[in-house]
């Protein structure tokens, strides 16, 4: 009982396949019965293949024409298969019913070869669906009950055991696990979590049970709106298909006028007769349809959209994967793109008899109390420290803030700031100048000479120091206790660690232009573009200039890219001819406005994007080239060479499927 299931269920996924096979079949008895001279089963088995190998095709071709009033391959390659019956049977050479048979069968193995591409494809791209979990466990005052991902509303909390897929994207309120977010960024490493940060539909849980909470609905998650968009992506046809799909309906009708000249005209010109007029007038029905050259963009393209997808890189459609590998010029904005977009102490210099923790407990004592980005960054960087919290906290916006700890007064924030409340900088002391020894810190401190431990510095030196380091870029805080100054705190927004790499590449694959635009001042921005190895720099821009300044770039370098991850970059995205955004995991306008997403905020991906676009060019000028070539060859054949019907049926569908799987080259990593 086990087969007949099997076969049935065969028989429903693979339609196409199926109706091939009882082709052949029907085909090969039918030649049999011929060759035996059985006409009557012949001429039963032969019309029935024809029914079944050539139903879809005449069923879509008689939809195009009717619906569309358009002519399509499916309609022609019927056209050509009747006329062999119909010739074979005027004519009582038999034989020409079973080449038309032979045709519809090739025809029809072409389809189901060609489904089954484009399946596997699909298949690739939405691999995603699988991620998608049908329930998940919810908290009640009763206890656990498992209901439909659908049920979940705003507010419900929800337990994920160890091993199980994340049901919808939520905020975790208990427990700590590693998370491997593979499925939408790309990257195989799993990143720690732990509460009051976010997980997202179809990653992975560790090693942890987590308890979590719904904050928007299941159907905006970030899962869910890279499906649509995917979906979306298959739907939109970029330009080279659509003017190929444009050209298909016109070459059609010029194939169809030009057959029927060939079936009349030659007996007249050439003196053929009509057998061999009429069966050459079929074959070049057959050899001159445009099929190949219908393959050889889209399923390339799906391809490529498909191992972007896997590589954490997400194609809005075919458009921009053609487009990404034409780019001349790309412009960067600066802040969470270049840099981390997150505030970092980057140097703690302290006075003689203190040491770098001294400085970084004082700060923190009043900083705790805050809630300023600056503030932020010192406690992030004193977290393993034992600190005490001051009393009395007092934030002055846009100078610093003062509290009271160890019945002590601390003042932390600029400089003249600070002196208003000591009675004297340090003066003949000294100050131990090195790199915070901190897990999160990178990059190397840019002062202009080294200073080693227990170098005497004066008043002068110590003001010349701070002023370097705000020369090139960083926010420089001073710290003081009593009416004493413990030393300044360098803070900065941190360099991406790939990114001065990714350019360099860049660079090396030919983008002809790299610039950054920020809204910063200009001695930041250009710290930065020094740092990553960017030679042209607009600084302090409002969203309307960087618009302005990429319009400028398109009208010198045409294809222009534009990579960015906020709200004031929308603009920008927007003009761009290819928008890149930073992922920021489920950012909202990064999803809506840009073409392409970076999933994981990886810069080197943009490098991955553009060689992806550029070897889908290459593939489908690849395509193009042998699908006419095919063409021409066929044709040339078809009246100097004298091919058969089934030769140029097997020639010309041979070329579609041989794009098709060139096409499907892209899949492989």
């Amino acid at each position: 009982m086990l087969y007949p299931q099997r076969l049935t269920q065969f028989t429903k996924e693979h339609t196409e396949a199926t109706a091939a096979i009882l082709c052949a079949v029907l085909l090969f008895f039918g030649w049999f019965a011929l060759h035996l001279n059985f006409l009557g089963w012949a001429l039963l088995l032969l019309p029935a293949a024809y029914v079944i190998g050539g139903y879809e095709s005449a069923r879509e071709g008689l939809t195009t024409l009717f619906k569309e009033k358009e002519l399509d391959v499916d309609l022609l390659m019927i056209v050509a298969a009747l006329g062999a019956a119909i010739l074979g049977l005027w004519q009582k050479e038999y034989h020409l019913i079973l080449d038309g048979g032979i045709l519809i069968l090739i025809f029809a193995i072409s389809g189901a070869l060609e489904g089954y591409a484009m399946q596997r494809t699909e298949r690739s791209i939405r691999s995603l669906m699988s991620l998608t979990q049908d329930t998940a466990t919810v908290l009640r005052s009763q206890g656990e009950e498992i209901i439909s991902i659908s049920q979940l509303k705003v507010g419900d909390e929800i337990v994920v055991k160890p091993g199980e897929l994340i049901p919808t994207d939520a905020m975790i309120v208990s427990g700590i696990s590693t998370i491997n977010q593979a499925a939408i960024t790309g990257e195989s490493i799993p990143i720690e979590k732990t509460v009051g940060e976010e997980v997202f539909a179809g990653t992975l849980n560790g090693y942890g049970a987590l308890k979590l909470k719904v904050h928007q609905p299941p159907e905006s998650s970030l899962l869910q709106r890279v499906i649509r968009l995917v979906e979306q992506a298959q739907t939109e046809a970029p330009p080279s298909q659509q003017f190929v799909e444009r050209f298909e309906r016109r070459y059609a009708l010029v194939i169809v006028v030009a057959g029927l000249l060939l079936a009349i005209l030659p007996p007249f010109v050439l003196n053929w007769d009509w057998e061999t007029t009429i069966y050459r007038a079929l074959t070049f029905l057959v050899v001159a349809s445009p099929c190949a050259l219908m393959a050889a963009i889209m399923p390339t393209l799906l391809s490529g959209i498909a191992h972007g997808a896997r590589q954490g890189i997400l194609f809005k459609n075919g458009t921009q994967l053609e487009m990404i590998g034409k780019v001349r010029a790309i412009a960067f904005d600066k802040t969470g793109t270049l840099t981390t977009g997150q505030l970092q102490v980057f140097q703690v210099l302290p006075i003689s008899g203190y040491t770098e923790a001294d400085v970084l407990k004082v700060a923190a004592s009043v900083e705790s109390s805050s809630e300023h980005p600056i503030g932020e960054a010192i406690v992030k960087a004193a977290q393993n420290l034992n600190l005490s919290r001051s009393v009395e906290v007092r934030a002055i916006p846009g100078q610093g803030i003062l509290g009271i700890n160890g019945h002590q007064e601390v003042i932390v924030g600029k400089a003249d700031f600070v002196q208003q409340y000591v009675t004297h900088l340090p003066s003949d002391t000294q100050l131990n100048s090195h790199v915070l020894l901190h897990p999160a810190l990178t990059g190397t401190p840019l002062l202009s000479k080294e200073r080693g431990r227990g170098e005497v510095l004066n008043a002068s030196e110590l003001k010349d120091s701070a002023d370097l380091l705000e020369q090139e870029g960083k926010t420089v805080v001073w710290v003081a206790q009593g009416k004493q100054v413990l030393g300044v705190i360098a803070i900065a927004d941190q360099v991406r660690g790939e990114a001065a790499r990714a350019i360099a590449r860049l660079k090396k694959l030919g983008v002809e232009q790299i610039v950054m635009l920020t809204g910063d001042n200009k001695r930041t921005a250009d710290s930065v573009a020094q740092a990553v190895g960017i030679d042209r720099v607009y600084a302090e821009l409002l969203p309307e200039d960087k618009l302005d300044v990429i319009r400028r770039l398109q009208k010198e370098y045409q294809t222009v890219a534009m990579v960015g991850d906020g709200i004031n970059d929308a603009p920008a995205l927007a003009q761009a001819s290819v928008g890149i955004a930073m992922g920021k995991i489920g950012s909202d306008v990064a999803l809506e406005t840009a073409d392409i997403v970076l999933m994981a905020d990886r810069l080197e991906k943009i490098e991955t994007a553009m060689r992806l676009g550029k070897r889908a060019q290459a593939i489908v000028k690849q395509n193009i080239t042998v699908a006419l070539g095919f063409i021409v060859l066929l044709l040339v054949g078809n009246f100097v060479g004298g091919i058969n019907l089934p030769i140029g049926v097997i020639g010309h569908e041979g070329s579609t499927v041989l794009v098709t799987l060139s096409g499907l080259r892209l899949l492989k990593n």
